[in-house]
């Protein structure tokens, strides 16, 4: 009898050795699909899978060729997040499709930034410099509220947030009486000659031979609402896996991989 129950006793105990090992090595397998866009944003992925792996975080990167598919993809289920986009995009697709996604945590900025042949900052604009933006609605947006946030114009109450994207007949103060020319944003680093300073897109200036950390006068902050960031589905946000992917992402290995390989064009927001 005794033995009887001494065999009992130890196939239990082996079953319930294997069932632990059975959930701990489902934890274990569990794998994070984050769906990006093919170019820049992988070449990062790439690192992040290597110190997510490190950190026991199973992450597999899945390229899309445009800006619909990666929301759609996360909203669904088939992602369990992405990281493509920046805070007013995610907002703008929220408010159209009703998507239940929202931000886990900044990754970068591609910065807008200011630019001139003539002064050295933005304190020096003389009394009617000519300042050039972009002519389309989110750019000059971003524009504006880059000058705004260093002190040359202020915009009227409730301008250029929440979707209401700016136009120079908000500015409610000009101290310096600054004129705003509209051009389109691929020619103002050829504009730089004919005005005191322009607002440039990174895309824009990098093409033009412009360092953004180099040469502009002044750069959009790196918190601001056009950082890129991860996202997830609202339910999910507090999930460990969550704290230990934007923990990933914000370590020290991405932020002096992207600082080096990308040269200013992308700066960490982190």
């Amino acid at each position: 009898m005794q033995r009887r129950n001494l065999i009992k006793v130890l196939l239990a105990g082996v079953a319930a050795t294997t069932l632990a090992a059975s959930f701990g090595a489902r934890a274990d397998d569990q794998v994070i699909k984050v769906g990006t866009v093919s170019g820049p944003d992988a070449q990062v992925w790439a690192v992040v899978q290597k110190v997510a792996k490190r950190e026991g975080l199973n992450v597999k990167v899945i390229e899309f060729n445009d800006y619909v598919q990666p929301n759609a993809a996360l909203d669904s289920g088939d992602l369990d997040a992405n990281s493509f986009q920046t805070g007013p995009y995610l907002d703008s697709q929220i408010k159209q499709r009703g998507y239940k996604i929202v931000n886990a945590g900044l990754t970068y900025i591609s910065p807008i930034g200011v630019y001139s042949k003539k002064l050295k900052s933005l304190g020096d604009l003389p009394q009617g410099a000519k300042v050039a933006v972009p002519n389309d609605p989110s750019n000059e947006n971003r524009a504006l509220l880059v000058l705004q946030s260093k002190g040359v114009i202020k915009l009227r109450a409730g301008a250029g947030t929440n979707g209401n994207n700016a136009t120079p007949l908000d500015v409610a103060e000009n101290p310096k009486k600054v004129k705003l020319v509209e051009l389109d944003a691929a020619q103002l680093p050829r504009a730089l000659g004919d005005v005191d300073a322009a607002v440039i897109n990174t895309n824009y200036a990098l093409a033009a031979g412009l360092q953004p950390t180099k040469d502009a006068i002044a750069l959009e902050d790196t918190h601001s609402p056009y950082a890129n960031l991860i996202a997830v589905r609202a339910q999910d946000k507090d999930k460990p896996w969550v704290k230990k992917l934007v923990a990933a992402y914000q370590s020290e290995d991405v932020r002096v991989y992207i600082k080096n390989q990308f040269k200013g064009s992308m700066i960490p927001s982190f």
